[in-house]
């Protein structure tokens, strides 16, 4: 289960989405989820492993105390989990499905539990290209007292979407009334 603001991004971006895949971003009109616009961003994509952020939510910019637009999304994160979260990010891509990432984001003080949502959109139908994100804290932001993020740890990563549900294992199997399985 994820925070009902993560699962409303999600509905939306399904909601958008053509048959089966990623909606084109040209879709995506932030006046349709105006209480979650400052959480938002949108992350670019020019090669595998280069996510450039191309837009942040004023909550985002606020938690790095910085202007993020250009910066590569992946050197927010801990060095040690870049591989994993861009592997999540071009399967993601491929199939083309969200995914949610637990995250524990520190500044040389504190933490803060962060859910991040990413989905794919599309320039043209069938080529995704760009990111549709969330940051949903999952704990007080006040606890950072005002410093800045300095790394995002990635705890957990999920899919999301049928492609990642698992699937039925046989656990009994007959034929013509003999147990073969």
């Amino acid at each position: 289960m994820f925070h009902t603001n993560t699962q409303h991004m999600i509905d939306y971006w399904r909601g958008k989405g053509g048959l089966g895949g990623a909606p084109v971003r040209a879709a995506i009109d932030p006046t349709e989820f105006p209480r979650l616009a400052p959480q938002a961003l949108v992350l670019g994509r020019t090669a595998t492993g280069l996510y450039p952020i191309r837009l942040a939510g004023g909550l985002i910019c606020d938690l790095h105390r910085r202007d993020l637009r250009g910066l590569n999304f992946l050197s927010l994160v801990a060095e040690r989990d870049r591989f994993e979260l861009q592997t999540a990010l071009e399967v993601a891509r491929r199939r083309p499905e969200p995914v949610v990432i637990e995250i524990a984001a520190v500044t040389d003080e504190a933490s803060l539990e962060l859910e991040v949502l990413l989905a794919p959109l599309a320039a043209l139908p069938g080529s995704p290209e760009r990111f549709l994100g969330l940051y949903q804290p999952l704990s007080l932001v006040s606890r950072l007292q005002d410093a800045p993020l300095r790394e995002l740890r990635v705890r957990t990563v999920h899919g999301v979407g049928p492609a990642n549900e698992e699937t039925q294992r046989l656990r009994l199997a007959t034929l013509d009334g003999r147990r073969v399985a």
